[in-house]
């Protein structure tokens, strides 16, 4: 059936791929490995790989990916067989709380931080917080695609709002987050973090912080929900494994809470729209909303320049794992100056931005091979570009939104709702002209209101 393959898999990823390949219910897959890594490592090296012996096996990758697509399948070959989620039982044995806490530890239901034991009693007032029924589904989670999803219930979700010390009126703003589905764990070895926004009445009906230590660990509410997320992934999602649901290199300090904190929308400046209003809600409607990333610096930088052109010239030299988004948190004060100077909506600024923002030579040539032969062969305005030099900017943005080929620009910017890549928040205590940015994209948004 079908045509012969053998996967080629880096020999670091052994334990991922075999586990997958039993999940899948093909446990005797053939497989043939080279070293590890091959990312940024020159053509001739990965030649010399290919050409070398599987580091597992110890035998010619040649002859091995041979040998996997000419020889016929034996019986062994031919077994399937599939490696399920292990059953968990509703309720654990009683004991101290010193053994329970251990027991927790020791099977990575925690963020390695002490939780809160998860007692029938504290769930059950959890579950008061919400019109829904405990056995009422509320998505489900996966590390990364090549994984199985996992589906969780209302009441695995309060299990877990209970570990990470939420109060049950956070309770429909973590359902919310839950239902997105949105792993704050991604399984990638470039270490992703999360970020969530929250928006509306819900804010101040939690007692979340939007002022002073916004994005820092001062707030109860702001504190517990991003960690929350941190453990319905590990819990519910299937996520956290190292080697094999997990595979941040380094791992990401954000993971613990996740940059969860709400906008300051009193704090706006007047035409300002807040985040869940600039994404189709009512800006009477409670929303949070989900960002994907890898990190967010806090950027203090005085000049005698306008802060928006400050901005502006931060954005063009920003460079991360090649991405082209970015959101920019700004403090109250920072959004009133930049207002202040003409823009008088998010969505002009961020245009603004997007449009007078180039890309670094080195950057810009690159990530464009067929732009860089054309200027070599002399024609322009790439051959301009390039007499200018690899330090020179390119007068080619990286955050203007293009629409894929046959899709109407206009559509598009409709139905994602920002012509750019560029999404901007506004949140801190109005105390210093401080912002912050980083490489975070938005995924979407789900109404809190939908779980009370």
């Amino acid at each position: 059936m079908g045509v012969p393959a053998v996967p080629i898999i880096t020999a670091r990823f052994k334990e991922l791929v075999t586990t997958s390949a039993y999940k899948k219910g093909i446990p005797n897959m053939r497989i043939t490995y080279t070293p590890h890594p091959i990312t940024d490592r020159p053509a001739e090296l990965c030649r010399q790989y290919i050409a070398g012996n599987d580091p597992n096996s110890g035998q010619p990758m040649l002859g091995q990916i041979y040998d996997g697509l000419s020889r016929p399948l034996s019986a062994e070959d031919g077994k399937g067989g599939f490696l399920p989620r292990g059953e968990r039982t509703r309720l654990l044995p009683p004991d101290t709380p010193e053994k329970l806490m251990e027991y927790f530890h020791e099977q990575g239901f925690t963020d390695g931080n002490p939780v809160i034991l998860p007692t029938e009693e504290k769930v059950a007032e959890m579950l008061k917080a919400t019109s829904r029924q405990p056995d009422e589904w509320v998505g489900q989670m996966r590390p990364s695609p090549p994984h199985e999803a996992w589906y969780y219930t209302v009441e695995m979700v309060a299990v877990n709002a209970v570990m990470a010390g939420a109060k049950p009126e956070y309770f429909p703003t973590i359902l919310a987050l839950a239902a997105k589905g949105v792993t704050s764990m991604f399984s990638s070895t470039s270490s992703f973090a999360r970020m969530a926004v929250v928006n509306g009445p819900v804010v101040d009906e939690i007692g979340m912080n939007t002022g002073i230590g916004a994005m820092g660990p001062v707030n109860r509410a702001n504190s517990a929900i991003g960690r929350c997320w941190t453990l319905i992934s590990r819990n519910l999602g299937n996520s956290g494994k190292p080697g094999e649901t997990y595979l941040g290199s380094q791992g990401n300090p954000l993971n613990y809470n996740n940059l969860c904190f709400p906008e300051n929308e009193p704090g706006l400046p007047a035409g300002w729209k807040p985040l869940h209003v600039q994404k189709g809600f009512k800006k009477s409607d409670s929303v949070i909303s989900v960002f994907s990333g890898w990190s967010m610096s806090d950027i203090a930088w005085y000049s005698p320049l306008p802060i928006f052109e400050v901005i502006r010239g931060w954005l063009e030299h920003f460079f991360s794992f090649g991405t082209n988004q970015a959101t920019l948190v700004l403090d109250p004060i920072v959004a009133a100056d930049v207002a202040a100077s003409g823009h008088p909506t998010k969505e002009s600024f961020a245009k603004y931005l997007a449009e007078n923002t180039g890309t670094p030579g080195w950057l810009y040539w690159s990530q464009n091979e067929k732009a860089l032969e054309q200027a070599k062969k002399g024609e322009e305005p790439y051959a301009g570009w390039l007499r200018q030099g690899q330090g020179a900017v390119v007068p080619v943005s990286r955050y203007v939104r293009r629409a894929p080929a046959g899709r109407n620009p206009a559509f598009m910017a409709r139905a994602e709702g920002n012509e750019t890549s560029i999404e901007i928040v506004v949140t801190g205590g109005g105390t210093n002209t401080f912002w912050s940015g980083g490489d975070f994209g938005y995924v979407g948004s789900a109404s809190v209101d939908d779980w009370r």
